[in-house]
């Protein structure tokens, strides 16, 4: 039986990517995309999910916009120079793309009719997946788990010294989040800053007839890639954090994990950081937290699912 994963996200190239391996698994199904600003605005990131859906042909995918700004009121930051003005790297959707979007209530919809079937990852600012459990409280505690990409735990934030981009986005949401999901699994930059794509994986992925997104894996890459050759010297590509969470739905073991409640700071000073208690007389929790990945398994599971045969 297939998975089935409701996505919220703010595509944006790594959550792209996360959408077509998503969309090429055969043990996986997409029931439905929920958009939010991040790396793009709402706007930009509902026309991209529509973008990619469209070009695998499952038009029937609901693709519902979500948060268009955090809790708090502070001026977004977007992130054209890793994503491209646009979210995809170098590639826009087309500008007369006719695409229907669902109204926010299609959530609730979609977890009565799966309930315990049901996967809830959010690769994004958690802002909408709040909203969510506070408009849906009783749908949510349906769901079967959920994974949330987001967090740095005891090692360099990519925001700030101690904040990875996801939880400082909207710190009080990522905070309730963490707080409120049960079975809830966490893939902090622990781990997603090691799963990185080569070049010479996506060339081969580029000359796939299979891989319905053959045609856009190389430029979107590129465009990724060359902002991570400035910024991490020597890196052999492109971490790519979003995929993962994907990833470790079906093999979890591609990852380590430890099991601790954990929390996001709010406060200014250290806005956006995660942490546990790792103190010797703390309890350990419910939540299981990546933190080491085994990379080849990795590679071998998004090869396996992007260059089908």
């Amino acid at each position: 039986m297939t998975k089935k994963i409701l996505l919220f996200c703010d595509p944006g190239i790594d959550d792209s990517l996360a959408i077509m391996y998503t969309m090429l698994d055969p043990e996986l199904e997409l029931v439905g995309i929920v958009t939010s600003y991040g790396n793009v605005t709402q706007d930009q990131a509902t026309a991209n999910a529509a973008y990619l859906v469209q070009l695998a042909g499952k038009n029937n995918i609901p693709i519902i916009p979500g948060a268009s700004t955090p809790v708090q009121e502070d001026e977004v930051t977007f992130y054209p120079e890793i994503h491209g003005e646009e979210g995809i790297g170098p590639i826009q959707p087309p500008r007369n793309m006719q695409y229907q979007i669902y109204p926010f209530d299609t959530i609730r919809l979609i977890i009565e009719r799966y309930k315990n079937e049901l996967i809830i990852v959010d690769t994004g600012r958690s802002t909408t997946l709040a909203t969510a459990f506070i408009l849906f409280p009783d749908q949510l505690k349906m769901v079967h788990s959920f994974y949330v990409m987001g967090g740095a735990f005891f090692v360099p934030g990519n925001v700030t010294p101690l904040a990875e981009a996801n939880f400082f986005g909207d710190p009080t949401s990522s905070n309730y989040v963490v707080k409120n999901a049960h079975n809830l699994t966490i893939t902090p930059l622990n781990v997603t800053q090691f799963a990185i794509i080569t070049p010479d994986i996506v060339e081969d992925i580029s000359k796939n007839k299979n891989n319905v997104y053959a045609s856009i894996m190389a430029p979107v890459f590129e465009f990724y890639y060359d902002f991570y050759k400035e910024t991490v010297p020597g890196i052999l590509g492109a971490p790519i954090h979003d995929l993962l969470t994907i990833i470790i739905i079906k093999n979890p073991a591609i990852v380590d994990y430890i099991y601790y409640n954990a929390n996001v700071v709010e406060g200014i000073e250290a806005r956006g950081m995660s942490y546990i208690d790792l103190r010797p007389t703390s309890k350990t929790g419910e939540t299981s937290i990546a933190i080491q990945l085994h990379y080849e398994a990795f590679i071998g599971e998004f090869s396996k699912v992007m260059l089908p045969e």
